[in-house]
């Protein structure tokens, strides 16, 4: 066994290092992986992306594609045979049928290669001809990411966590009541632990549904073939002495632990450590719709993020020996369609402020880093009303619930962020002086003319972010 283990790792080494030497000399590969917590939009955001890059009319942002260098994109069958292809073509279809619908949600890992031909720029492009670079890129759930920080803490260390931040919050009650009429130290008994862990999965599920952020182990959010296994049938127990042999606390430590080898460390391995770009999709609206609790929240769950991440510049030294790191990490607020431009400057503000503590960590260990606010698919368009006497910048939709048109004013965001992030962080409840909504729009009917992609906000900046420099 042990023989094996090492000849298998001896041979990751080999191939990464065989695709390393090819990518750098032949035809370069960009690996970007795309997380979001719960309805950020990575479906919606990848599928525009892809098709805003086949058709570039409205990349202007993207300089090779604002000055014309990028002569085609083409899509490729993904390499990594195990990973199941992103659906692009069914997601585009939704998007663009004459009665348009969201589409389904990220639920695993997948994977797509977009092959791009473009001229190089600079003094010697003269003397160069085409290039192909591959753009490969890995969709995975904001969930899982969040679970790679349950790798550095233990099962103590993790239950006094948990129990401390989920104390205050009411969708926990009924999983709390039932944690502390159960007695840790009793003899296993797996209808209990059952119990436990479908309470403690049912309180994540609430959370997650109001807005909150930090809901681990994900994949009690989506057990996928897991689910009803020992691996995910364990919970937070608070402690209670010396946990004797065979108890049933003793057996949910042995399991947090099972979790982290079986579940999260092969995820790391096989996908995460291989990625050197990444964008983080953010809901920062439905935070702050959701209240200050739900930002502090967010704010949190941003900061752990990044310890997740390998942040630093690439080296081909380092490549060649397996040290791959993220250099470029956009955080993007999602869903700026919802406001009018009059404010986007604010919701960028905001999510600057939200990722700042990430940022800074992973600008002193030599990643770029971005914050912007995005619509990877417009939904709306911009009016002004008068309510009252006063004039207000709304957006005009069509409801997702009921069908109908309607014209939304979500509230004004603050100039400062710390009007929002200072009552966040001293655990108001609600806020004081402002009352933010948020609507569910559907996808407006496209009528899209030739050579252009899906309208956007800002989605060719963020494309000259994460991959302009290799272009």
């Amino acid at each position: 066994m042990v023989i094996s283990q090492i000849a298998d790792g001896i041979w990751r080494q080999v191939e990464a290092v065989q695709d390393t030497v090819s990518e750098t000399f032949f035809e370069p590969v960009i690996r970007l992986g795309v997380t979001g917590l719960a309805r950020s939009g990575k479906t919606v955001f990848i599928t525009s992306l892809v098709a805003n890059l086949i058709d570039r009319g409205r990349m202007p942002g993207l300089v090779a594609a604002g000055e014309g260098r990028i002569e085609a994109a083409f899509l490729q069958p993904q390499p990594d045979d195990t990973i199941p292809r992103f659906e692009y073509e069914a997601h585009l279809g939704a998007l663009t049928a004459s009665t348009p619908n969201w589409p389904d949600s990220t639920r695993a890992v997948s994977e797509l290669r977009l092959s791009l031909r473009a001229r190089p720029n600079g003094l010697l492009s003269g003397l160069q001809g085409l290039r192909t670079i591959h753009l490969d890129i890995v969709d995975y759930p904001g969930e899982w990411l969040l679970d790679l920080g349950l790798l550095d803490i233990s099962y103590d260390d993790w239950t006094a966590q948990t129990l401390e931040r989920i104390a205050p919050r009411a969708q926990a009650a009924e999983y709390l009541a039932l944690a502390r009429a159960t007695d840790g130290q009793a003899k296993l008994d797996e209808p209990v632990a059952k119990a436990l862990a479908e309470a403690y999965a049912a309180y994540l599920i609430q959370a997650r549904l109001d807005g909150f952020s930090d809901c681990t182990p994900g994949r009690f959010l989506l057990p996928g073939d897991l689910a009803g296994s020992p691996v995910l049938t364990f919970a937070p127990l608070p402690a209670s002495g010396d946990d004797g042999r065979k108890t049933l606390r003793r057996e949910m430590a042995r399991r947090f632990e099972a979790y982290k080898r079986e579940v999260v460390k092969p995820f790391f391995r096989d996908h995460f450590s291989r990625i050197d770009r990444q964008v983080v999709l953010v809901d920062a609206l439905g935070a702050i719709n959701a209240g200050p609790p739900a930002v502090e929240d967010l704010r949190a769950a941003m900061s752990e993020t990044l310890g997740a991440f390998r942040p630093g510049s690439n080296s081909f030294l380092g490549n060649l020996l397996g040290a791959k790191r993220v250099e470029k990490i956009l955080f993007a607020a999602t869903k700026a369609d919802h406001l009018h431009h009059s404010q986007h400057a604010q919701l960028t503000a905001i999510m600057e402020a939200l990722t700042r503590e990430a940022r800074e960590r992973a600008r002193f260990a030599g990643a770029k880093t971005a914050a912007l606010s995005i619509a990877s698919l417009r939904a709306t368009t911009e009016d002004r009303m008068t309510h009252e006497g006063t004039p207000l910048d709304v957006v005009r939709g069509t409801l997702l619930d009921s069908g109908k048109q309607a014209a939304f004013y979500p509230g004004a965001l603050p100039d400062d962020p710390a009007h929002l992030l200072s009552p966040a962080r001293a655990g108001a409840e609600k806020w004081l002086d402002a009352d933010y909504q948020i609507m569910r729009f559907a996808p407006a009917k496209l009528s899209l003319r030739p050579g252009d992609g899906p309208p956007h906000i800002r989605l060719d900046r963020a494309a000259e972010f994460l991959i302009g420099d290799r272009l």
